[in-house]
Protein backbone atom coordinates (compact mmCIF):
# COMPACT_ATOMS: atom_id res chain seq x y z
CA UNK A 1 0.00 0.00 0.00
CA UNK A 2 1.35 3.39 -0.85
CA UNK A 3 2.58 5.74 1.82
CA UNK A 4 0.38 8.40 0.33
CA UNK A 5 -2.76 6.41 1.17
CA UNK A 6 -1.61 5.78 4.73
CA UNK A 7 -0.64 9.40 5.28
CA UNK A 8 -4.09 10.61 4.23
CA UNK A 9 -5.94 8.45 6.77
CA UNK A 10 -7.60 10.52 9.53
CA UNK A 11 -6.40 9.45 12.99
CA UNK A 12 -8.91 11.46 15.00
CA UNK A 13 -12.59 10.57 15.06
CA UNK A 14 -14.40 12.61 12.40
CA UNK A 15 -17.68 14.30 13.41
CA UNK A 16 -20.48 15.51 11.17
CA UNK A 17 -23.53 17.27 12.62
CA UNK A 18 -26.88 17.22 10.84
CA UNK A 19 -29.70 19.59 11.80
CA UNK A 20 -33.09 18.22 10.84
CA UNK A 21 -36.01 20.48 9.83
CA UNK A 22 -38.73 21.44 12.31
CA UNK A 23 -41.41 18.75 12.51
CA UNK A 24 -45.07 19.59 11.85
CA UNK A 25 -45.83 18.84 15.51
CA UNK A 26 -43.13 21.31 16.60
CA UNK A 27 -44.52 23.97 14.27
CA UNK A 28 -48.00 23.44 15.73
CA UNK A 29 -46.52 23.86 19.22
CA UNK A 30 -45.04 27.20 18.15
CA UNK A 31 -41.41 26.08 18.52
CA UNK A 32 -38.69 28.48 17.39
CA UNK A 33 -35.42 27.58 15.66
CA UNK A 34 -32.48 28.04 18.04
CA UNK A 35 -29.92 25.82 16.28
CA UNK A 36 -28.40 26.89 12.98
CA UNK A 37 -25.34 26.91 10.79
CA UNK A 38 -24.28 30.55 10.85
CA UNK A 39 -22.01 30.42 7.77
CA UNK A 40 -22.63 27.95 4.90
CA UNK A 41 -18.89 27.88 4.18
CA UNK A 42 -17.86 27.08 7.77
CA UNK A 43 -18.56 23.79 9.65
CA UNK A 44 -19.75 25.73 12.66
CA UNK A 45 -23.05 25.41 14.51
CA UNK A 46 -24.60 27.99 16.83
CA UNK A 47 -27.17 27.38 19.57
CA UNK A 48 -29.21 30.24 21.06
CA UNK A 49 -26.89 32.71 19.31
CA UNK A 50 -24.36 32.24 22.10
CA UNK A 51 -22.85 28.73 22.16
CA UNK A 52 -20.82 27.69 19.13
CA UNK A 53 -19.24 24.38 18.11
CA UNK A 54 -16.96 23.54 15.19
CA UNK A 55 -16.89 20.10 13.59
CA UNK A 56 -15.59 18.45 10.42
CA UNK A 57 -18.94 18.88 8.68
CA UNK A 58 -22.21 20.64 9.47
CA UNK A 59 -25.37 20.03 7.44
CA UNK A 60 -28.28 22.45 7.71
CA UNK A 61 -31.97 21.41 7.43
CA UNK A 62 -31.88 21.91 3.67
CA UNK A 63 -29.08 19.39 3.09
CA UNK A 64 -30.16 16.30 1.14
CA UNK A 65 -29.18 12.67 1.71
CA UNK A 66 -26.79 12.66 -1.24
CA UNK A 67 -24.92 15.71 0.08
CA UNK A 68 -24.46 14.12 3.50
CA UNK A 69 -23.04 10.96 1.91
CA UNK A 70 -20.84 12.62 -0.71
CA UNK A 71 -19.24 15.14 1.66
CA UNK A 72 -18.72 13.10 4.83
CA UNK A 73 -18.91 9.36 4.07
CA UNK A 74 -17.76 8.57 0.54
CA UNK A 75 -14.02 9.21 1.01
CA UNK A 76 -13.96 7.15 4.20
CA UNK A 77 -15.69 4.16 2.61
CA UNK A 78 -13.05 4.12 -0.12
CA UNK A 79 -10.44 3.35 2.56
CA UNK A 80 -12.15 0.02 3.18
CA UNK A 81 -10.73 -1.46 -0.02
CA UNK A 82 -7.26 -0.35 1.03
CA UNK A 83 -7.53 -2.65 4.05
CA UNK A 84 -8.66 -0.22 6.78
CA UNK A 85 -11.50 -0.88 9.20
CA UNK A 86 -14.22 1.79 8.97
CA UNK A 87 -17.00 2.70 11.43
CA UNK A 88 -19.88 5.09 10.82
CA UNK A 89 -22.20 5.67 13.76
CA UNK A 90 -25.21 7.91 14.25
CA UNK A 91 -25.94 9.46 17.64
CA UNK A 92 -28.59 11.86 18.90
CA UNK A 93 -31.83 12.43 20.76
CA UNK A 94 -34.80 10.21 19.91
CA UNK A 95 -36.60 11.58 16.86
CA UNK A 96 -33.57 13.54 15.65
CA UNK A 97 -33.26 11.72 12.31
CA UNK A 98 -30.57 9.08 12.98
CA UNK A 99 -32.32 6.13 11.35
CA UNK A 100 -33.38 8.27 8.38
CA UNK A 101 -29.81 9.50 7.90
CA UNK A 102 -28.26 6.03 8.24
CA UNK A 103 -30.91 4.40 6.06
CA UNK A 104 -31.46 1.46 8.42
CA UNK A 105 -35.19 1.65 7.65
CA UNK A 106 -34.53 1.24 3.90
CA UNK A 107 -37.31 -0.80 2.26
CA UNK A 108 -35.94 -1.24 -1.25
CA UNK A 109 -37.00 2.08 -2.73
CA UNK A 110 -34.07 3.58 -4.67
CA UNK A 111 -34.64 7.32 -4.69
CA UNK A 112 -33.16 10.52 -3.28
CA UNK A 113 -34.38 9.68 0.24
CA UNK A 114 -32.16 6.64 0.69
CA UNK A 115 -29.63 7.00 3.47
CA UNK A 116 -25.98 6.22 4.08
CA UNK A 117 -26.21 2.40 4.17
CA UNK A 118 -27.81 1.81 0.74
CA UNK A 119 -25.58 4.45 -0.86
CA UNK A 120 -22.53 2.83 0.72
CA UNK A 121 -23.51 -0.63 -0.54
CA UNK A 122 -23.93 0.55 -4.14
CA UNK A 123 -20.75 2.61 -4.08
CA UNK A 124 -18.69 -0.17 -2.49
CA UNK A 125 -19.73 -2.93 -4.91
CA UNK A 126 -19.17 -0.61 -7.88
CA UNK A 127 -15.59 -0.14 -6.71
CA UNK A 128 -15.13 -3.86 -6.06
CA UNK A 129 -15.96 -4.58 -9.70
CA UNK A 130 -13.14 -2.24 -10.75
CA UNK A 131 -10.48 -4.08 -8.70
CA UNK A 132 -8.78 -5.80 -11.62
CA UNK A 133 -6.04 -7.97 -10.12
CA UNK A 134 -7.91 -8.67 -6.87
CA UNK A 135 -10.96 -10.80 -6.21
CA UNK A 136 -13.13 -9.58 -3.33
CA UNK A 137 -15.26 -11.80 -1.11
CA UNK A 138 -17.84 -9.93 0.97
CA UNK A 139 -19.90 -11.20 3.90
CA UNK A 140 -22.40 -9.40 6.11
CA UNK A 141 -23.74 -9.72 9.66
CA UNK A 142 -26.32 -7.76 11.66
CA UNK A 143 -26.54 -7.54 15.45
CA UNK A 144 -28.91 -5.79 17.82
CA UNK A 145 -28.20 -4.71 21.40
CA UNK A 146 -31.48 -4.68 23.29
CA UNK A 147 -31.55 -4.25 27.10
CA UNK A 148 -27.89 -5.37 27.37
CA UNK A 149 -28.50 -8.56 25.36
CA UNK A 150 -26.94 -9.07 21.93
CA UNK A 151 -29.16 -10.63 19.23
CA UNK A 152 -28.19 -12.07 15.86
CA UNK A 153 -30.71 -10.43 13.51
CA UNK A 154 -29.81 -12.67 10.55
CA UNK A 155 -30.45 -15.91 12.43
CA UNK A 156 -33.55 -17.92 11.49
CA UNK A 157 -34.06 -19.01 15.09
CA UNK A 158 -36.70 -17.63 17.44
CA UNK A 159 -36.09 -14.47 19.44
CA UNK A 160 -34.61 -16.16 22.51
CA UNK A 161 -32.31 -18.41 20.47
CA UNK A 162 -31.02 -15.40 18.51
CA UNK A 163 -29.18 -14.25 21.64
CA UNK A 164 -25.37 -14.46 21.35
CA UNK A 165 -22.47 -13.68 23.65
CA UNK A 166 -19.39 -11.48 23.44
CA UNK A 167 -15.84 -12.52 24.19
CA UNK A 168 -12.31 -11.41 23.40
CA UNK A 169 -9.31 -13.10 21.85
CA UNK A 170 -5.91 -11.92 20.67
CA UNK A 171 -7.49 -10.05 17.75
CA UNK A 172 -10.10 -8.18 19.80
CA UNK A 173 -13.81 -8.53 20.54
CA UNK A 174 -15.63 -11.36 18.74
CA UNK A 175 -19.16 -12.80 18.76
CA UNK A 176 -19.05 -16.63 18.65
CA UNK A 177 -21.71 -18.22 16.49
CA UNK A 178 -22.73 -15.01 14.74
CA UNK A 179 -24.45 -15.57 11.38
CA UNK A 180 -22.31 -14.23 8.57
CA UNK A 181 -23.66 -14.60 5.02
CA UNK A 182 -21.85 -14.09 1.70
CA UNK A 183 -23.15 -11.32 -0.57
CA UNK A 184 -22.24 -10.75 -4.22
CA UNK A 185 -23.80 -7.35 -4.87
CA UNK A 186 -25.45 -4.35 -3.24
CA UNK A 187 -28.97 -5.73 -3.75
CA UNK A 188 -28.15 -8.93 -1.82
CA UNK A 189 -26.57 -7.00 1.05
CA UNK A 190 -29.57 -4.69 1.30
CA UNK A 191 -32.01 -7.61 1.26
CA UNK A 192 -30.25 -9.07 4.27
CA UNK A 193 -30.28 -5.70 6.00
CA UNK A 194 -34.01 -5.30 5.37
CA UNK A 195 -34.65 -8.81 6.72
CA UNK A 196 -32.63 -8.11 9.85
CA UNK A 197 -34.15 -4.68 10.44
CA UNK A 198 -37.64 -6.21 10.36
CA UNK A 199 -36.76 -8.13 13.54
CA UNK A 200 -35.47 -5.07 15.38
CA UNK A 201 -37.26 -3.87 18.54
CA UNK A 202 -39.41 -0.84 17.58
CA UNK A 203 -42.21 0.83 19.56
CA UNK A 204 -44.05 4.19 19.51
CA UNK A 205 -43.44 6.98 22.02
CA UNK A 206 -44.95 10.45 22.25
CA UNK A 207 -41.87 11.85 20.46
CA UNK A 208 -41.46 9.22 17.74
CA UNK A 209 -44.09 6.84 16.37
CA UNK A 210 -41.36 4.40 15.18
CA UNK A 211 -38.84 4.75 17.99
CA UNK A 212 -35.99 2.23 17.86
CA UNK A 213 -35.64 0.57 21.25
CA UNK A 214 -32.20 -0.90 20.56
CA UNK A 215 -28.78 -0.22 19.09
CA UNK A 216 -27.87 -2.01 15.85
CA UNK A 217 -24.64 -2.73 13.98
CA UNK A 218 -24.66 -3.86 10.35
CA UNK A 219 -21.20 -5.15 9.39
CA UNK A 220 -19.60 -5.91 6.04
CA UNK A 221 -16.36 -7.92 5.96
CA UNK A 222 -14.32 -7.51 2.79
CA UNK A 223 -11.57 -10.00 1.96
CA UNK A 224 -9.39 -9.07 -0.99
CA UNK A 225 -7.73 -12.10 -2.58
CA UNK A 226 -4.86 -12.41 -5.00
CA UNK A 227 -4.39 -15.95 -6.32
CA UNK A 228 -5.04 -18.13 -3.24
CA UNK A 229 -3.96 -15.64 -0.57
CA UNK A 230 -6.01 -13.16 1.43
CA UNK A 231 -4.15 -9.89 0.99
CA UNK A 232 -6.36 -7.69 3.20
CA UNK A 233 -9.41 -8.26 5.37
CA UNK A 234 -11.29 -5.17 6.55
CA UNK A 235 -14.61 -4.46 8.27
CA UNK A 236 -17.21 -1.76 7.78
CA UNK A 237 -19.44 -1.19 10.83
CA UNK A 238 -22.61 0.84 10.25
CA UNK A 239 -24.06 1.68 13.66
CA UNK A 240 -27.51 3.11 14.37
CA UNK A 241 -27.69 4.00 18.06
CA UNK A 242 -31.00 4.24 19.87
CA UNK A 243 -31.87 7.81 20.78
CA UNK A 244 -31.27 9.29 24.21
CA UNK A 245 -34.57 9.91 25.99
CA UNK A 246 -36.18 11.87 28.78
CA UNK A 247 -39.16 9.98 30.17
CA UNK A 248 -40.98 13.24 30.89
CA UNK A 249 -41.03 14.00 27.16
CA UNK A 250 -41.55 10.49 25.81
CA UNK A 251 -44.12 9.69 28.53
CA UNK A 252 -42.64 6.22 28.70
CA UNK A 253 -44.12 3.75 31.19
CA UNK A 254 -43.86 0.00 31.70
CA UNK A 255 -41.75 -1.74 29.06
CA UNK A 256 -40.99 1.53 27.26
CA UNK A 257 -39.62 3.02 30.49
CA UNK A 258 -37.44 -0.03 31.17
CA UNK A 259 -36.13 0.13 27.62
CA UNK A 260 -35.43 3.84 28.01
CA UNK A 261 -33.43 3.22 31.19
CA UNK A 262 -31.25 0.61 29.47
CA UNK A 263 -30.76 2.83 26.41
CA UNK A 264 -29.62 5.76 28.54
CA UNK A 265 -27.34 3.52 30.64
CA UNK A 266 -25.58 2.29 27.50
CA UNK A 267 -25.24 5.81 26.10
CA UNK A 268 -23.91 7.04 29.46
CA UNK A 269 -21.25 4.33 29.40
CA UNK A 270 -20.41 5.32 25.82
CA UNK A 271 -20.17 8.96 26.90
CA UNK A 272 -17.79 8.03 29.72
CA UNK A 273 -15.57 6.13 27.29
CA UNK A 274 -15.55 9.05 24.86
CA UNK A 275 -14.75 11.49 27.68
CA UNK A 276 -11.89 9.30 28.92
CA UNK A 277 -10.42 8.81 25.44
CA UNK A 278 -10.62 12.53 24.67
CA UNK A 279 -9.26 13.71 28.01
CA UNK A 280 -5.67 14.84 28.43
CA UNK A 281 -5.98 14.06 32.14
CA UNK A 282 -6.44 10.32 31.59
CA UNK A 283 -2.79 9.53 32.33
CA UNK A 284 -3.45 6.00 33.63
CA UNK A 285 -4.78 4.92 30.26
CA UNK A 286 -7.72 2.94 31.70
CA UNK A 287 -10.84 3.02 29.56
CA UNK A 288 -14.04 1.51 30.99
CA UNK A 289 -15.10 -0.43 27.88
CA UNK A 290 -16.53 -3.24 30.03
CA UNK A 291 -19.18 -1.05 31.66
CA UNK A 292 -21.58 -1.84 28.81
CA UNK A 293 -21.90 -4.27 25.92
CA UNK A 294 -22.35 -1.25 23.67
CA UNK A 295 -18.89 0.06 24.52
CA UNK A 296 -17.42 -3.43 24.10
CA UNK A 297 -18.92 -3.70 20.61
CA UNK A 298 -17.47 -0.27 19.75
CA UNK A 299 -14.11 -0.89 21.44
CA UNK A 300 -12.17 -1.08 18.18
CA UNK A 301 -14.06 1.87 16.70
CA UNK A 302 -13.21 4.31 19.53
CA UNK A 303 -9.54 4.41 20.37
CA UNK A 304 -8.73 1.33 18.28
CA UNK A 305 -7.82 0.24 14.76
CA UNK A 306 -10.55 2.02 12.80
CA UNK A 307 -11.35 5.10 10.76
CA UNK A 308 -14.44 6.41 12.54
CA UNK A 309 -17.09 8.95 11.62
CA UNK A 310 -19.74 10.04 14.13
CA UNK A 311 -22.87 11.63 12.67
CA UNK A 312 -24.60 13.66 15.41
CA UNK A 313 -28.23 14.39 14.59
CA UNK A 314 -29.92 17.32 16.37
CA UNK A 315 -33.25 19.12 16.50
CA UNK A 316 -33.39 22.87 15.78
CA UNK A 317 -36.39 23.46 18.09
CA UNK A 318 -36.13 25.45 21.32
CA UNK A 319 -38.26 22.71 22.91
CA UNK A 320 -35.25 20.34 22.56
CA UNK A 321 -32.44 22.80 23.24
CA UNK A 322 -31.12 20.95 26.32
CA UNK A 323 -30.90 17.64 24.46
CA UNK A 324 -29.32 19.37 21.46
CA UNK A 325 -26.62 20.95 23.61
CA UNK A 326 -25.96 17.59 25.29
CA UNK A 327 -25.53 15.91 21.87
CA UNK A 328 -23.18 18.64 20.62
CA UNK A 329 -21.01 18.45 23.74
CA UNK A 330 -20.93 14.68 23.36
CA UNK A 331 -19.80 15.07 19.74
CA UNK A 332 -17.28 17.76 20.64
CA UNK A 333 -15.55 15.36 23.05
CA UNK A 334 -15.47 12.67 20.35
CA UNK A 335 -13.42 15.02 18.13
CA UNK A 336 -10.49 14.64 20.53
CA UNK A 337 -10.30 10.84 20.28
CA UNK A 338 -7.24 9.54 18.44
CA UNK A 339 -7.55 6.14 16.78
CA UNK A 340 -4.75 3.98 15.40
CA UNK A 341 -5.97 2.92 11.94
CA UNK A 342 -3.66 0.44 10.20
CA UNK A 343 -4.04 -1.81 7.19
CA UNK A 344 -5.29 -5.29 8.07
CA UNK A 345 -3.47 -7.81 5.94
CA UNK A 346 -0.05 -9.13 5.19
CA UNK A 347 -0.44 -12.09 2.81
CA UNK A 348 -2.57 -14.45 4.94
CA UNK A 349 -2.18 -17.91 3.37
CA UNK A 350 -4.34 -21.00 3.74
CA UNK A 351 -1.57 -22.77 5.67
CA UNK A 352 -1.30 -19.87 8.14
CA UNK A 353 -5.05 -20.05 8.70
CA UNK A 354 -4.80 -23.80 9.33
CA UNK A 355 -2.05 -23.25 11.90
CA UNK A 356 -4.16 -20.58 13.62
CA UNK A 357 -7.16 -22.89 13.79
CA UNK A 358 -5.01 -25.74 15.12
CA UNK A 359 -3.69 -23.52 17.89
CA UNK A 360 -7.20 -22.30 18.75
CA UNK A 361 -8.39 -25.91 18.83
CA UNK A 362 -5.59 -26.87 21.23
CA UNK A 363 -6.37 -23.94 23.52
CA UNK A 364 -10.06 -24.83 23.62
CA UNK A 365 -9.30 -28.49 24.39
CA UNK A 366 -7.05 -27.45 27.27
CA UNK A 367 -9.82 -25.27 28.66
CA UNK A 368 -12.27 -28.17 28.31
CA UNK A 369 -9.89 -30.59 30.08
CA UNK A 370 -9.54 -28.12 32.94
CA UNK A 371 -13.31 -27.76 33.15
CA UNK A 372 -13.78 -31.56 33.20
CA UNK A 373 -11.22 -31.93 35.98
CA UNK A 374 -13.31 -29.69 38.24
CA UNK A 375 -16.85 -31.20 38.10
CA UNK A 376 -18.19 -29.06 40.91
CA UNK A 377 -17.41 -25.91 38.97
CA UNK A 378 -18.79 -27.40 35.76
CA UNK A 379 -22.09 -28.23 37.43
CA UNK A 380 -22.44 -24.64 38.53
CA UNK A 381 -21.57 -23.30 35.13
CA UNK A 382 -23.12 -25.92 32.86
CA UNK A 383 -24.09 -23.27 30.33
CA UNK A 384 -20.49 -22.05 29.97
CA UNK A 385 -19.34 -25.67 29.66
CA UNK A 386 -21.75 -26.32 26.79
CA UNK A 387 -20.67 -23.11 25.05
CA UNK A 388 -17.04 -24.25 25.30
CA UNK A 389 -17.93 -27.58 23.68
CA UNK A 390 -19.78 -25.74 20.92
CA UNK A 391 -16.73 -23.53 20.28
CA UNK A 392 -14.55 -26.64 19.92
CA UNK A 393 -16.98 -28.19 17.43
CA UNK A 394 -17.04 -24.95 15.42
CA UNK A 395 -13.23 -24.70 15.36
CA UNK A 396 -12.88 -28.37 14.36
CA UNK A 397 -15.29 -27.84 11.48
CA UNK A 398 -13.31 -24.81 10.28
CA UNK A 399 -10.04 -26.73 10.63
CA UNK A 400 -11.32 -29.71 8.62
CA UNK A 401 -12.61 -27.36 5.90
CA UNK A 402 -9.28 -25.53 5.69
CA UNK A 403 -7.27 -28.79 5.55
CA UNK A 404 -9.56 -30.13 2.82
CA UNK A 405 -9.05 -26.98 0.74
CA UNK A 406 -5.29 -27.20 1.27
CA UNK A 407 -5.24 -30.82 0.07
CA UNK A 408 -7.30 -29.87 -2.97
CA UNK A 409 -4.82 -27.12 -3.83
CA UNK A 410 -1.84 -29.48 -3.47
CA UNK A 411 -3.53 -32.06 -5.70
CA UNK A 412 -4.41 -29.45 -8.33
CA UNK A 413 -0.87 -28.04 -8.19
CA UNK A 414 0.67 -31.49 -8.83
CA UNK A 415 -1.84 -32.14 -11.61
CA UNK A 416 -1.02 -28.77 -13.16
CA UNK A 417 2.71 -29.52 -12.96
CA UNK A 418 2.24 -32.82 -14.81
CA UNK A 419 0.05 -31.14 -17.41
CA UNK A 420 2.70 -28.45 -17.95
CA UNK A 421 5.35 -31.11 -18.61
CA UNK A 422 3.14 -32.96 -21.10
CA UNK A 423 2.18 -29.77 -22.94
CA UNK A 424 5.81 -28.67 -22.98
CA UNK A 425 6.79 -31.96 -24.69
CA UNK A 426 4.03 -31.49 -27.26
CA UNK A 427 5.18 -27.97 -28.02
CA UNK A 428 8.68 -29.20 -28.85
CA UNK A 429 7.24 -31.56 -31.47
CA UNK A 430 5.27 -29.02 -33.51
CA UNK A 431 5.69 -25.53 -34.89
CA UNK A 432 1.99 -24.91 -35.42
CA UNK A 433 1.14 -21.38 -34.21
CA UNK A 434 -2.54 -22.30 -33.85
CA UNK A 435 -1.65 -25.33 -31.75
CA UNK A 436 0.51 -23.22 -29.45
CA UNK A 437 -2.18 -20.56 -29.08
CA UNK A 438 -4.90 -23.11 -28.31
CA UNK A 439 -2.68 -24.92 -25.82
CA UNK A 440 -1.81 -21.68 -24.03
CA UNK A 441 -5.52 -20.86 -23.68
CA UNK A 442 -6.28 -24.28 -22.18
CA UNK A 443 -3.31 -24.03 -19.85
CA UNK A 444 -4.30 -20.52 -18.73
CA UNK A 445 -7.79 -21.64 -17.83
CA UNK A 446 -6.41 -24.69 -16.01
CA UNK A 447 -3.99 -22.59 -13.97
CA UNK A 448 -6.73 -20.17 -12.98
CA UNK A 449 -9.04 -22.99 -11.91
CA UNK A 450 -6.29 -24.79 -10.00
CA UNK A 451 -5.15 -21.78 -8.06
CA UNK A 452 -8.58 -20.40 -7.17
CA UNK A 453 -10.37 -21.36 -3.98
CA UNK A 454 -13.75 -20.34 -2.74
CA UNK A 455 -13.64 -18.54 0.61
CA UNK A 456 -17.30 -17.53 0.47
CA UNK A 457 -18.15 -20.66 2.55
CA UNK A 458 -15.98 -19.42 5.38
CA UNK A 459 -17.85 -17.95 8.31
CA UNK A 460 -15.80 -15.50 10.39
CA UNK A 461 -16.87 -15.02 13.99
CA UNK A 462 -15.02 -11.77 14.39
CA UNK A 463 -16.94 -8.40 14.92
Amino acid sequence: MSTHSIASVPETVQVAVRIRPLLPSEIRMGCQTVTEQTDPDEPRICVRSSEQFTFNHVFNPGSCQREVYERSVKSIVEKLLEGFNVTILAYGQTGSGKTYTMGTSFEGKYDDSQGIIPRTMMDLFDKIEDCGEFRSVVTCSFVELYQENVYDLLSYRNRFEKMVGIREDATGVIIPGLTEVPVNNAEEALRWMIQGASARAVAPTSMNKDSNRSHTMFTLTVRRIKHHQIVTMSKLHLVDLAGSERSKKTRAVGDRLRESIQINKGLLALGNVIAALGSNQNTKGYISYRDSKLTRLLQNSLGGNSITLMIACVSPADYNVDETLSTLRYADRALRIRNKPTINGGEISIREEIERLKQENQDLRKALDQAQSTPTVVSKHDRSFKKLQEQIRTTNSKLQSAVKKSNQLEFRASLAEGTLDRIGNLLTLTDSDKFKQRTDEILGRFRKESLSWNVSDQKSNKV
